[in-house]
């Protein structure tokens, strides 16, 4: 085995498509997007959870569109949103073409759900007339009829298959600003479904695990399908599905990406899990700086160590680090360096500071 290709991810050539200022696929930054889950015929709510969304990190953000008051109120939310609205178009095929014309970036419709040939065509249309993106959202709990009595129940092979008719639908229009998501609440399912694909369509691929759970077992069940996924070069945009706070999608996204060394976003923190020999409360430690440097979207890396065993070390990678010592002090690293010592003062305290100077001589 070649264990240096290991180290680095080479992703699949997919073509480039813009979702207003956000390029998708290509060379393009893998994005990482959520959801809304406020009403969005409440234009208020929707824009303040969006300006979170925006401040946690999300390059887009989906807003579901179920119904005529929520396309209606799409156009305000546009108008003030930072980042490029996607509209969730499940059921009716007007809903799309409403919120085309009030400015959405993309229109993400479920083909299983949203009827005939001719009606994703009115959809086409639209899309072509108000410069918008579309994504194939194919899903295993929505194939349609004749896909589920071919093959009985959802496998890999029927999302594959309704995903490429679907896009042929589209190909045949001349029209080629699309992506394409295979998802399933099963990652072994989806993991099968998107490395199909991908050996057929050369369109960007949004990649995600749909209904993934609650924040523990949702981010274990996501890091699984959506990093084994990216590990294999498959992806150029995702979502993490999660039963929590959307901020805590993006956050988690940023962290799958960092894992693997495809993006850098924000602080990221190299801490130990503590034993006895630690000379601070690590677990505290390590949350309260995380909370306090949550507002940080440079990329930054701080090791917190509690003892001397690993800490030198840890912290020559690192822009920021600490390691405990002995009777109170400890070894403070700039630059993966020692700098100086602090005794008896607020570890959380000292290092965002610390933090805070390094990102002020970076700016």
């Amino acid at each position: 085995m070649d264990f240096n290709s290991l180290t680095k991810i080479t992703r699949k050539t997919t073509r480039k498509i813009n979702i207003k200022d956000v390029q998708i696929g290509g060379d393009a930054p893998i994005s990482v997007q959520t959801m809304t889950n406020t009403i969005t015929s409440n234009p208020t709510s929707t824009l303040n959870q969006i300006e979170t969304i925006e401040k946690a990190g999300a390059d887009l953000v989906r807003v579901s569109c179920p119904d005529q008051d929520s396309t209606s109120s799409l156009k305000e939310i546009v108008k003030f949103s930072n980042i490029p609205i996607i509209a969730d178009i499940h059921f009716h095929y007007l809903r799309a073409i409403e919120a085309a014309k009030a400015g959405a970036s993309c229109l993400r419709i479920n083909p299983g759900n949203i009827g005939s040939k001719e009606k994703v065509k009115d959809v086409i249309n639209a899309a072509k007339d108000y410069d918008c993106a579309i994504r194939i959202g194919v899903n295993a709990g929505s194939l349609e009829k004749n896909i589920l009595d071919k093959y009985k129940e959802p496998t890999y092979e029927a999302l594959v298959e309704s995903a490429l008719f679907h896009a042929s639908i589209l190909q045949e229009q001349d029209f080629h600003r699309f992506k394409i998501s295979v998802k399933a609440s099963n990652a072994l399912l989806s993991i099968a479904a998107y490395s199909s694909l991908s050996e057929k369509i050369d369109c960007p691929l949004h990649v995600g695990i749909t209904e993934a759970g609650s924040f523990r077992a949702g981010t274990v069940k996501s890091s699984i399908g959506i990093g084994n996924l990216l590990l294999n070069g498959i992806g150029d945009t995702i979502r993490v599905s999660l039963s929590s706070d959307p901020c805590d999608e993006v956050r988690v996204g940023f962290d799958i990406l960092k894992s693997l060394g495809l993006r850098q976003k924000g602080v990221t923190v190299i801490s130990c899990p503590s034993c006895a020999r630690q000379q601070f409360d690590v677990i505290s430690t390590v949350r309260e700086i995380e909370e306090q440097l949550d507002d940080v979207l440079t990329p930054i890396t701080v090791s917190i160590i509690g003892c001397v065993v690993n800490g030198p070390g840890e912290a020559r990678s690192t822009d920021v680090g600490i390691t405990g010592g002995g009777k109170g002090t400890h070894q403070i690293y700039v630059n993966g360096i020692p700098d100086h010592v602090i005794k008896n003062q607020s570890v959380v305290d000292h290092v965002v500071n610390e933090v805070r100077k390094k990102l002020s001589s970076l700016n």
